[in-house]
């Protein structure tokens, strides 16, 4: 057995341990930058120009450090284009395998997806990062989610949270004085901004990746809190999400649908409508990651008006455990034309300061840290949580991409009424075992 296949089966409290010191998310209307160049260097010289696929989360933080890096590498010209989640996991991965990838592109961490790091990697098709400086500060517990047989083949910026992003008006009117601490007083506090005219949960389940937040929510209470070896002992078929937690985490799921806690027709709602819901005060929260949480400030008349707190799955509030994980992130295509150049971006995104920028646009935790760094806070109550309660997103240590999509299509099939919780499990434990 590797090293790496040792690191791989490391318990999530371990994968999650250098945290304080976290599949998915998030999706918008395709659009695309071209950072302000010309085609030619002073010299007249011809510019490289370097293509950039990512997701609308990548945005902010690739609009300002490619422009820091083209003023200091004047002959690089970045186009980035940014497409909905769903459709970078079909369409580019498509490209990969034909070999016509862009030269840089989204990479998700760890296993479990299309568009991760171990299935994109193990097909030969990322540029192996490993002699870069800032990939010798990884910290030990992240390892699994950067590397496969011990190289680097993805950059993250850090680590985001899934929590309830809510809207304090709209608690304040509704008389909710504090964030709840036990699942009891979440269900309390619902019942609160329900009877106060509001939505109290905004659930865009339209959206296939939003649909698996409010079970990562729980999970780490009902599953991980309870067994913190859960994943090493499904990977070696002794545990099942039938027999296990996660359905406690889809009963919950389910009563919060049964006691009318969300919007009308969370199917036929999307990202963007649950974003807008939140931010305007016609839904108290909803369940999402971190890394989203610019995108709700921006369509609120006040930013300050939102923050977060921890779902808490468990009438223990000492019980209570968080989803953590590395942000979604990007690598270099293995077969592109300008390889090398786009390696020398990633370098570039490596530096500390440039780490501290990137996790300082999307609300993350930084990968390292120095005196400069800072935490956003609207995701200070989540660290307490990050010492030792506290674990990766689901789909990170899942061994292949099947789950994660039926895991989208089975929790819709159960909001729409057309599947049982036994088949929902039944399905996700048969696409586990492909």
């Amino acid at each position: 057995m590797t090293d790496l296949l040792h690191e791989a089966r490391l318990s999530r409290g371990q994968f999650l341990r250098m945290v304080g010191g976290l599949a998915a998310a998030a999706a918008a209307t395709a659009c695309s930058t071209r950072p302000e160049t010309t085609a030619t260097t002073g010299g007249g010289q011809a510019a490289t120009e370097l293509k950039f696929i990512g997701v609308a989360d990548q945005k902010a933080p690739m609009d300002q450090l490619t422009a820091a890096y083209q003023k200091s590498k004047p002959a690089v010209r970045i186009t980035a284009s940014y497409a909905p989640t769903d459709q970078v996991q079909t369409s580019l991965r498509t490209q990969l395998g034909a070999g016509n990838a862009p030269d840089l592109h989204v990479v998700y961490p760890g296993n479990g997806s299309a568009m991760s790091m171990t299935q994109i990697a193990q097909a030969g098709l990322l540029a192996d990062l490993s002699a870069q400086a800032w990939t010798q500060t990884i910290p030990a517990g992240f390892k699994p989610a950067f590397q496969l047989d011990g190289k680097t083949y993805i950059f993250s910026a850090g680590s985001s949270v899934i929590g309830a992003v809510y809207n304090k008006k709209v608690f304040e009117k509704a008389g909710v004085e504090a964030p709840p601490t036990t699942w009891s007083e979440f269900l309390a506090v619902c019942d609160k901004l329900k009877k106060s005219g509001v939505a109290p949960i905004a659930l865009g389940a339209q959206t296939p990746w939003v649909t698996q937040l409010i079970t990562y929510a729980l999970v780490p209470s009902t599953v991980y809190a309870k067994d913190p070896t859960f994943d090493d002992k499904q990977l070696a078929g002794q545990a099942s999400f039938a027999g296990s937690g996660w359905r406690d985490a889809m009963e919950m799921y389910l009563e919060l649908q049964k006691r009318g806690f969300f919007n009308d027709n969370p199917n036929g709602t999307t990202f963007e409508q649950q974003t807008s819901m939140v931010a305007t005060g016609k839904a108290g929260m909803a369940v999402q990651v971190s890394a989203v949480l610019p995108d709700f400030r921006k369509a609120a008349s006040s930013p300050d008006d939102l923050s977060m707190f921890p779902v808490p799955g468990a009438d223990d509030a000492n019980s209570v455990w968080i989803p953590a994980g590395v942000v979604v992130g990007l690598g270099a295509s293995a077969k592109g034309k300008n390889a090398e150049e786009a390696k020398a971006f990633i370098d570039f995104l490596g530096k500390q300061e440039n780490i501290n920028a990137w996790a300082k646009a999307i609300a993350a935790i930084p990968l390292t840290q120095d005196a400069s760094s800072s935490i956003d806070p609207a995701v200070q109550s989540f660290l307490p949580f990050t010492k030792d309660r506290a674990v990766p997103f689901m789909d990170q240590r899942w061994p292949n991409a099947e789950v994660q999509p039926v895991h989208f299509a089975v929790i819709q099939e159960l909001l729409a009424g057309k599947s049982t919780i036994d088949e929902a499990l039944k399905k996700m434990d048969e696409a586990y075992k492909k």
